[in-house]
């Protein structure tokens, strides 16, 4: 029997890309997914999908950036389903440009989702895995986390600060619970849409010619919450074979 099998796995971003594609596979091996995004018709939509193929899934609508919100879907998961074993911060958004563009509120809203919101489900989700002696924090990062380039500063600044935040978890953490950071290269998701800077789009858009499909990180995923409660896989970067970054 698979270690996935019966787990409650909470994901965060849910409605599409790495969300969706992990959402799918988890509860395809007996997990029990609990799915958060801001679009609930589609979370909806989702978790009926997964049902009706013999899956267990629920919903909420979810808003990373808010600690109110991010504690209320923990919370619900707790009280629906008695526990949580493993919460997938995977909620990211990537509105790339140049510095000099002085896109500030794009900054802004990176810092709220991509590391407020990763902050936010650690501290919903801690005390509870504490009490419980057991838990797994997966955080979505990016090959950005290693590397920066021209209008990516801020977003990879987010990136590098889960890396940073993940690796004080794990120290921190120690015995119980596990830690695990994801490092997706060039994805198909819905990431490059935000940007609203023409120049950086089209560089994107050229760059994500070699994209690898979402279920290729939501193997990396599965591959981590599989292992047994004594091996934590701390770091994981899966690009394409064709990526030189």
């Amino acid at each position: 029997m698979s270690n996935v099998n019966g787990k409650v796995v909470l994901i965060t971003g849910a409605s599409s890309g790495i969300g969706e594609a992990t959402a799918r596979l988890l509860a395809a091996k007996g997990a029990t997914v609990v799915l958060g995004a801001r679009r609930l018709d589609r979370l909806e939509k989702l978790v009926a999908s997964i049902t009706d193929t013999g899956g267990v899934a629920a919903c909420r609508a979810l808003d990373v950036t808010s600690r109110e919100d991010t504690q209320a879907f923990v919370d619900f998961a707790e009280q629906r389903f008695g526990r949580v074993d493993v919460i997938i911060n995977n909620a990211g958004v990537m509105p790339l440009s140049r510095l000099d563009a002085l896109k500030i509120e794009e900054w802004d809203r990176m810092i709220d989702v991509n590391i407020r919101g990763v902050l936010h489900g650690i501290a919903a989700g801690l005390p509870l895995m504490q009490r419980q002696r057991s838990g797994q924090f997966i955080n979505i990062a990016s090959i950005g986390a290693y590397a920066v380039s021209p209008t990516a500063a801020v977003y990879c600044a987010t990136k590098y600060a889960v890396r940073a935040i993940s690796e004080g978890l794990r120290q921190e953490v120690g015995g119980d619970i596990r830690v695990t950071l994801v490092s997706p290269g060039v994805t198909e998701s819905e990431l490059a849409e935000s940007i609203s800077d023409e120049g950086a789009r089209a560089a994107m858009n050229d760059f994500r010619r070699i994209a690898i499909p979402a279920e290729a990180i939501a193997r990396a995923i599965t591959y981590a919450v599989e292992q047994p409660a004594d091996v934590d896989v701390s770091e994981l970067v899966v690009r394409p074979t064709a990526s030189p970054y």
